[in-house]
């Protein structure tokens, strides 16, 4: 089986990133990470990247004059590794429309939120003073606006009466790492069709296809 190529962006300790490792370290998973690369030397994720044995680079955005420098960099470099899908775990830095446009349907971002509800950061002290009741995570694809684009992927969490950022944020961070794999997976096999904003797997709603209880990747 040919595998995808995928170079996922961090900023952080990469524990998304660590999903989509253990997840790509199954055969029968249709996508191959080729590459990682952070914005912030000494990132915690390029460790565990080096520690799968994958390329694992620093491009530090402050080492660049503008914005557009610091892009064609990483887009040289995830285009040589012949990366065909990206993914951002813990990115934090906005990518412009002009790089968006560079890969079309082709960049996947997970959100602590429900979307489109919350975009944006400190999600979980937002949601916690709004009062509402429910929590999540979203995966989907990228495009220009923030934190916007087709959703592929999300998982719901009951706000707790004791809850704080800290519990609140830990129990969304496992949905997380449960369903950035499947839509990963979603996509490097090709089963997504975007029709304009809603996007389908396998002709089923994305969102409705999470209801199994483990991601499913025996039609890759």
């Amino acid at each position: 089986m040919t595998r995808t190529k995928v170079g996922v962006l961090i900023s952080g300790r990469g524990s998304n990133l660590q999903a989509l490792l253990d997840a790509a370290a199954d055969p029968a998973y249709p996508a191959e990470i080729a590459l990682v690369m952070s914005n912030r030397p000494g990132a915690g994720g390029l460790s565990r990247a080096r520690a799968a044995g994958i390329d694992a680079r620093t491009i530090d955005h402050t080492a660049f004059e503008n914005r557009e420098s610091f892009e064609a960099a990483l887009d040289e470099g995830l285009r040589a590794a012949g990366c065909e899908i990206i993914c951002l775990a813990g990115f934090m830095r906005v990518l412009s429309a002009e790089f968006v446009s560079g890969w079309p349907n082709r960049i996947l971002n997970i959100h602590p939120s429900l979307l489109p509800a919350f975009k944006g950061l400190d999600v979980q002290r937002r949601v916690i003073e709004a009062g509402c009741t429910l929590a999540g995570c979203t995966v989907h694809i990228v495009t220009p606006e923030l934190d916007d684009g087709p959703i592929l992927a999300q998982a719901a969490v009951p706000i707790l009466p004791d809850d704080t950022e800290e519990t609140l944020s830990a129990r969304i961070l496992e949905q997380e790492h449960r369903i950035y794999p499947a839509a990963l997976a979603w996509l490097a096999s090709e089963r997504v069709r975007m029709v304009g904003r809603r996007a389908f797997v396998d002709g089923t709603s994305a969102i409705g296809a999470l209801l199994a209880p483990e991601p499913d990747y025996s039609h890759s």
